[in-house]
């Protein structure tokens, strides 16, 4: 949770243009959450921007329960997807890109969040081709790398493989809420975008 919390609350405190009121708008943007272990974290900063009740809080996980230990969208306002299952989050953001496009709303954005390990995944690397290949410019990638990918960073580090396929891609400190404010705002409109959030302190959930 503590190495997602940060981009989390960042997104929906200064870039997202979502609230609970629009929370059904088509013009709103969409955060998914590939990610979906770092669930807590995502609870949290859903309640206090008031999506769902902090009383759920208490409960989370219970037999009875809405706030499972991955989330699911027809139990938590607020929730795109359901998620868990990694290496699916990217692949249905860039469907969601494009459908948006093709319905010609072109103001609103579509967020995900991933880890670095998920980048592994076969699936990942069709959807970072497919979404650079066909210049998706309402996409934003959002890693967290927290060192727990498989093999590594090498040349560029995860940027990089982003960038080869077409997508701006900046690297930040995962704590410094300025840095991820300027990068996750920081696309040049015509291309897909990546944001690699580095956290190095021990925690890789």
């Amino acid at each position: 949770m503590y190495s997602t919390v940060d981009v989390l609350w960042v997104l929906y405190d200064r870039v997202l243009r979502i609230t609970p009121e629009t929370a059904d708008d088509p013009d709103r943007d969409r955060f998914l959450l590939s990610k979906g272990h770092a669930v807590a974290g995502y609870y949290a900063v859903l309640a206090a921007k008031g999506f769902v009740p902090v009383e759920w809080l208490d409960d989370q996980g219970g037999p009875d329960s809405r706030l499972g230990d991955h989330p699911d969208r027809l139990l938590v306002p607020g929730v795109e997807i359901g998620s868990g299952s990694l290496g699916h989050g990217l692949g249905l953001g860039v469907g969601t890109a494009l459908g948006l496009r093709a319905q010609g709303l072109l103001t609103p954005r579509v967020y995900v969040l991933l880890g670095d390990a998920e980048l592994d995944e076969g699936s990942n690397h069709e959807a970072i081709a497919y979404a650079g290949a066909v210049g998706l410019a309402n996409l934003t990638a959002v890693v967290i790398d927290n060192g727990s990918a498989t093999h590594g960073w090498p040349g560029g580090g995860a940027a990089a493989r982003f960038a080869v396929n077409g997508w701006t891609a900046a690297t930040v400190d995962g704590r410094d809420h300025d840095a991820l404010h300027a990068a996750l705002t920081g696309q040049d409109g015509n291309r897909p975008h990546a944001v690699v959030a580095v956290v190095r302190d021990g925690e890789r959930a």
